[in-house]
């Protein structure tokens, strides 16, 4: 039998990625839709014999086509053969809600409506018969509660036995329907025509909830309480900067960083131990047990013992974004933001940028001005990306054991300064527009679904692992043919290509105290993937001596690379690296993003230069001033 084509459509903070995660689990594809950053999902699921194919389309407000998202949600219905288009309403939000299912049902899409969230309806007081509801309207209601299996098996019912052929718009939405044709065919403008079909959708919307709605007054909601002190004008920077620094706590003292102890112990020694010991016994060539040990292991091994701390990082910042607080924090950050001549919504892409750079730069887009895309994509690599996280976790631990979270919280709030003061200058400077509008929802406040949170934190750290596996392998065997052989052939690691280049790149840094080549050939291998950093260290620094017998060449790769480290680095230098790390020329891949949403080679070339000036000037400053405080 045929696979039975599904979509879902809805507002944002109905619920609807939910119920999509909840319906299609694991049996899922992220990706983007043709043309825009704007993410596309489709699932899969199988009920009653039937396969069914699920598309979570992009939550939108109207399908007037004046967004990315607007545009895809009303090219895939109008030009897709679907079974079913199900549009999500937020049950405590019904008339807001119905807004969009009065303009599909304009265009003749037949809709099954779930009022999603109806625990969330029922506490407020708000009461919906479904039956009148689809009276008025002439299209199926069902309702559910978007978390629940049970409403899972429900919605799965619906779609394999429902045929959307069989309904038909209601004489009231057929009547509705004539008047916004009468009204399009007036000869009046444009912005006159809109007003008064805008009229038409509210006063049908009105009609409908009348006839199906009842709503008791029950005084302030629960997110409303809670907005009072969380979103309070004093108390709500503090309290976010502190939720922040419990996720970083949680991050890197009670719960991250023991899991990544444990697996650096596995990887760098066991597992070291191991491999070199068995490819000795083979009789390999001791090339080969350099470039496996050293190159691979020592590379790769170094950069997957913080998978363990990004994996953390992004379920706590994901279960955040599952309450509904992260909404918030663009209310809060709002009068920060103005003072940059940003508005609060530019806090978004920030935000995102906590994650990957690429899609933070990308996610721009959203923003309503020039001058705030602008700036936004700009400034946005400072933040302290997942790439760059593993640098800040290296160093903090080895020269800050005592107060290693304290040192990474600071990395992350310095870069957050470094935005704002960047976007302050670039606005007031080389960028001037007139303000922004700010508008954005809040949703309520809620327990959030595990399984949305857990998908969601794969989703974004599993492309960490993609890196690991693909461009963090290659370059660790690029470093280690680097760091060994030079134009005349195999060589001693100061002598090789890599401790050239290092010690071309070590010259920019005499004043900064780490102008040793092995920290230039880190810095200069971070611009290919940040990520590279901490690979590169890891074959400098944790490189055993294979040219002796196993048992006696094989040391602990991590007190090597303690051990080396000492000698390069003082607390003080090592400071100054970690904020050089943070704020300097953004990852190739970024540039290249930068290049294409700019729209030249300009912007690329501006952005990789003044990130590395401001990051050169700021790290000597750290450095000297530290110098004259005594550190």
């Amino acid at each position: 039998m045929a696979t039975i084509a599904v979509a879902l459509t809805g507002n944002p903070n109905t619920g609807k990625s939910t119920i999509f995660n909840e319906l299609t689990g694991a049996r899922q594809k992220i990706g983007n839709w043709p043309g825009v950053t704007v993410d596309k999902k489709v699932g899969y699921a199988r009920h009653q014999d039937r396969a069914i194919s699920i598309v979570d389309l992009p939550g939108t407000y109207s399908i007037n086509a004046r967004s990315p998202e607007e545009k895809i949600v009303i090219d895939y219905l109008m030009n897709n053969k679907l079974d079913l288009v199900m549009d999500v309403v937020d049950s405590s939000n019904i008339e807001r809600n119905l807004f969009l299912t009065v303009q599909l049902l304009e265009k003749g899409i037949p809709l099954l409506i779930d009022l999603n969230m109806a625990d969330d309806a029922e506490r407020r007081g708000i009461k919906i018969d479904c039956r009148k509801l689809e009276d008025a309207l002439g299209m199926p209601v069902v309702q559910t509660v978007g978390r629940s299996s049970k409403s899972a098996r429900k919605l799965l019912d619906i779609f394999t036995s429902t045929v959307m052929s069989n309904y038909e718009p209601s004489q009231l939405v057929k009547d509705h329907i004539i008047k916004v044709q009468e009204i399009e065919a007036s000869g009046k403008t444009e912005s006159e025509k809109q007003e008064e079909i805008i009229e038409a959708r509210y006063a049908l919307i009105d009609t409908v909830i009348a006839q199906a709605v009842t709503m008791s007054n029950v005084g302030q909601t629960k997110s409303e309480k809670i907005d009072r002190f969380l979103a309070n004008g004093v108390l709500a920077l503090p309290i976010f900067l502190a939720i922040m620094y419990g996720v970083f706590m949680i991050t890197f003292e009670w719960i991250g960083q023991p899991i990544a102890d444990a697996l650096d112990s596995l990887i760098n020694e066991d597992f070291l131990d191991f491999a070199t010991d068995a490819l000795t016994d083979a009789g390999v060539a001791e090339w080969l047990v350099s470039l496996v040990c050293d190159g691979i292991i020592g590379g790769v091994g170094a950069v997957l013992t913080f998978v363990p701390l990004i994996f953390v990082l992004f379920f706590c910042l994901s279960f955040l974004d599952g309450t509904g607080y992260m909404a918030r924090i663009a209310f809060i950050m709002d009068p920060i933001m103005r003072r940059c001549g940003l508005t609060g919504k530019g806090i978004m892409p920030l935000m995102m940028g906590f994650g990957c750079g690429v899609p933070a730069i990308m996610g721009a887009r959203a923003l309503d001005s020039e001058k705030d895309r602008m700036v936004s994509i700009l400034v946005t690599p400072f933040l302290t990306c997942g790439a760059k996280l593993p640098i800040m976790a290296l160093f903090a631990a080895m020269f800050f054991p005592d107060n290693a979270a304290n040192v990474v919280f600071a990395m992350y709030i310095s870069g957050v300064i470094m935005a704002i003061i960047a976007a302050k200058g670039l606005g007031s400077s080389i960028f001037k527009d007139k303000g922004s509008t700010f508008l954005l929802e809040l949703p309520p406040y809620r327990m959030p679904d595990m399984k949305s949170v857990l998908l969601e934190t794969w989703d974004k750290g599993k492309g960490y692992l993609v890196k690991a596996g693909t461009i963090i392998f290659a370059a660790s065997v690029l470093l280690w043919v680097l760091s060994n052989y030079n134009f005349d052939g195999p060589c001693e690691i100061d002598e090789s290509i890599l401790a050239v280049l290092g010690g071309w790149m070590s010259n920019l840094f005499v004043f900064h105290g780490f102008a040793t080549w092995e920290s230039g050939a880190a810095l200069l291998s971070g611009i290919m993937a940040k990520e590279t950093v901490v690979a590169t260290i890891g074959v400098l620094y944790g490189a055993a001596d294979v040219s002796t017998e196993a048992a006696d060449a094989v040391e602990s790769a991590g007190q090597m690379m303690q051990t080396g480290m000492a000698t390069s680095f003082t607390a003080l230098s090592a400071l100054a690296f970690m904020v050089f790390s943070q704020l300097y020329t953004p990852c190739v891949t970024a540039l290249g993003t930068i290049k294409k949403e700019a729209g030249g080679w300009k912007w690329m070339a501006f952005s990789a230069v003044y990130m590395f000036v401001i990051a050169w000037v700021v790290s000597l400053l750290v450095y000297q001033i530290g110098r004259l405080l005594g550190f």
